[in-house]
């Protein structure tokens, strides 16, 4: 008997020697496993221009934090009564939790209830990952029970409430309060602190945006444990589950026109450099972006504005961007009218370019293979390739046309009968260049028919080429990152391919400026000089109805596109106007944000510029008469009304029995001479306009010689 007393004493004595031992070796751990940064939520990362002005905190787009003493306290008991009803009584770990949830999942054959406290909660989500191993569960316990060691239960309480995820990109309660209820924490009401005590264990399920219902239910169960727990009594109990919480959902964000642009810098410090979400948020780092507020602002608020949508009902959508030439840099980004922090970012979304794909797909290549030229004239007209029949949306065939004037009327049948000589192949060499490829290879390629489409950012950086002389390079947002040493860990260096001549590049320009100036572009206002083209796909299913509109464009230093439309197009659901409201869309956003005004396009060094076309008039009227000239010669002078342009030239010909003669050209002018002239031939003459650029013959004006006796000395 006394040998098992004597056993069990030194039984106890072990236990409780190898408990301290085991406490002592936790806390002492403690040291190793707990990372103070991590607990320092405020550490925010910032946006800041390229001259180091701060545009935002990336942070408070997510969390704001609060004080504990700002919490009321049936919102304090409403999350305690759910997550760890023994929150005041456990130092970070509850066993008699553990061993209920044991029982339960036990008695169920499967987990059904969880036994970590909102202490080990709070280890997991700023300390470890995800992953279910033992090694975790381990860390996550001498995490908790070092953090009650640490901290107040009312900071932890404080720090788990900042820390929690409520869904719809708000980290912590504050910005849940004032998600869900555009409220602040202090004003919850009973109710509603309920509500949001329920949404952290599945944001998507329990949001009481996307579901309402079981929001609701899990809000009336939060209630029943807050009864339970005699928080509050089970009349209060009975009475706030019968209330209906209105929502009060503040949709906006305290600068919402940052959204399309912060979301895109976060898709690219993930991407390029392996920065996270998280991380950003997190890390204190400073990231240097080409942001210009002025063209974001203007962009974001006339996008607001219905009238320059003209769809069926006020849900068309849109997307912009604006790049700087020079260095690629993203000035200005809106992927959507509505956009929402992680939305649908429609600038990545690929839809067909129509007529804005003819520079990039047709023209420029043609010209670059030393195929056409500007002036060369092309084929207009209604051909059939095999069971493809292009038609110009007016109707209209020229039979030849240049391919300037081909470009400023969008002329569709003169631009597949370039791509039919040029050769798809060739032509998706060049597209891909500059950054375009697809599978597609019909000749509905020359209008942007493609089966899955281009992106308006794929088509911002294609025309951006027309303006570095030829060269192509990726856009981006990020210029440079820096941590909270200073020290530069991330910095833009675009790899550039030559794809044009500087020459191909300029005409373009040239051209597409005329586009602008009288073309289909003419739509809207602007005070600078602007390149662009216009782009329309039709939705078959209703007569008249648009699919797509779009405006591609650039100055001397921007490059922009715009795209107009549904997400999903069908017949109640279309535009009913095409490419001339983003036409005018485009040049209000620079116009109010008044920028480029004054700006015009300079020839390149070593660049020859392009002549304006030549168009020929008729010659109304050709007078002739006899000049008697020394040695008893007579000379035929022969004149009409010249054309301003002097680059013009007339061509003289004699018609006699052997055939049609050239007897001579002369330029700018209206006066010809014919000497030695005969007489008493039968001979006629005729005068015929020529244009140089397209080596096109105009009217001619046939005439006979006057009598002799009709002449004068």
């Amino acid at each position: 008997m006394k040998k098992k007393l004597l056993l069990s004493c030194l039984i106890l004595i072990l236990t409780v020697a190898f408990s301290f031992l085991g406490y002592i070796f936790i806390i002492f751990m403690g040291n190793y496993v707990i990372d103070d940064e991590k607990l320092v939520m405020n550490t925010a990362s910032k946006l800041v221009d390229i001259e180091g002005n701060e545009i935002t905190k990336l942070y408070i787009e997510n969390r704001e934090l609060v004080d504990i003493s700002e919490v009321p306290d049936h919102v304090q008991q409403a999350f305690i009564s759910v997550e760890d009803q023994r929150f005041y009584e456990h130092h970070g770990i509850d066993m008699r939790a553990i061993g209920r949830a044991l029982y339960k999942d036990i008695l169920a054959g499967s987990k059904v209830e969880g036994g970590s406290t909102i202490t080990q909660q709070l280890a997991k989500n700023i300390f470890l990952t995800n992953d279910k191993t033992l090694l975790r569960k381990t860390k996550e316990a001498i995490i908790a029970i070092n953090l009650e060691n640490r901290y107040s239960k009312a900071k932890l309480l404080e720090m788990y409430l900042n820390q929690v995820y409520f869904g719809h990109g708000a980290y912590g309660i504050k910005t849940a309060a004032k998600l869900y209820f555009n409220k602040e924490v202090s004003e919850l009401t009973l109710e509603e602190g309920a509500l949001l005590a329920g949404i952290p264990k599945a944001p998507s399920t329990y949001s009481p945006i996307d579901n309402a219902e079981k929001s609701r239910e899990r809000r009336n169960v939060i209630l029943s444990l807050m009864g339970d727990q005699n928080y509050i009594s089970y009349e209060e109990v009975v009475r706030t589950q019968g209330k209906t919480v209105k929502l009060n959902v503040n949709k906006k964000q305290v600068s919402p026109w940052l959204s399309t642009y912060i979301d895109m810098v976060f898709d690219e410090a993930k991407e390029k450099y392996a920065l996270s979400n998280e991380e950003l948020l997190r890390g204190g780092y400073t990231i240097s972006v080409p942001l210009q507020e002025e063209v974001q602002k203007s962009a974001y608020e006339l996008f607001q504005k219905k009238e320059y949508f003209p769809g069926t009902d006020e849900y068309a959508q849109g997307a912009f961007i604006l790049i700087d030439n020079k260095t690629g840099g993203v000035l200005a980004a809106i992927g959507g009218r509505d956009y929402v922090p992680k939305g649908l970012n429609r600038l990545n979304v690929m839809r067909q370019p129509g007529s804005t794909f003819k520079p990039i797909a047709v023209y420029a290549p043609s010209i670059e293979s030393d195929l056409f030229s500007p002036y060369s004239l092309l084929k207009d007209e209604k051909l059939k390739y095999g069971d493809y029949v292009p038609e110009n949306y007016d109707n209209n065939y020229a039979g030849k046309v240049t391919m300037y004037d081909a470009i400023i009327s969008s002329k569709n049948a003169a631009a597949v009968w370039t791509l039919s000589e040029l050769g798809i192949a060739n032509s998706k060499k060049y597209l891909q260049k500059v950054g375009i490829t697809f599978k597609d290879d019909g000749l509905a390629i020359a209008l942007g028919g493609l089966s899955k489409g281009v992106t308006p950012i794929q088509m911002a950086n294609a025309y951006r080429t027309f303006t570095t002389q030829g060269n192509f390079s990726e856009h981006h947002l990020i210029q440079k990152i820096t941590d909270r040493k200073g020290e530069v860990i991330a910095e833009s260096q675009p790899e550039v391919e030559q794809v044009y001549s500087p020459q191909t590049a300029w005409d373009m320009t040239r051209m597409l400026q005329h586009v602008v100036s009288e073309g289909t572009a003419k739509n809207g206002a602007f005070q600078g000089e602007l390149a662009g083209k216009t782009g329309t796909t039709t939705f078959p299913g209703v007569e008249g109805a648009a699919k797509d509109a779009w405006f591609v464009g650039f100055t001397e230093n921007v490059v922009g596109a715009l795209w107009m439309g549904y997400d999903k197009t069908d017949k109640t659901h279309y535009l009913k106007q095409g490419s001339s409201y983003p036409t005018k869309l485009f040049k209000d956003i620079l116009t109010e944000a008044n920028w480029e005004q004054n700006v015009a396009f300079k020839v390149p060094e070593g660049v020859n510029d392009l002549e304006s076309p030549i168009r020929l008039t008729e010659i109304e009227k050709v007078d002739a008469r006899y000049t008697f000239k020394p040695l008893g010669l007579i000379t035929l002078t022969l004149e009409w009304e010249a054309q301003q342009d002097e680059r013009v030239e007339y061509r003289i010909y004699e018609q006699s029995e052997s055939g049609q003669k050239l007897v001579g050209t002369v330029t700018g002018k209206g006066v010809y001479e014919i000497p030695y002239v005969n007489v008493f031939s039968e001979s006629t003459y005729k005068v015929a306009p020529y244009n140089v650029q397209t080596r096109e013959e105009g009217v001619a004006v046939e005439f006979t010689k006057p009598s002799l006796f009709s002449s004068r000395k």
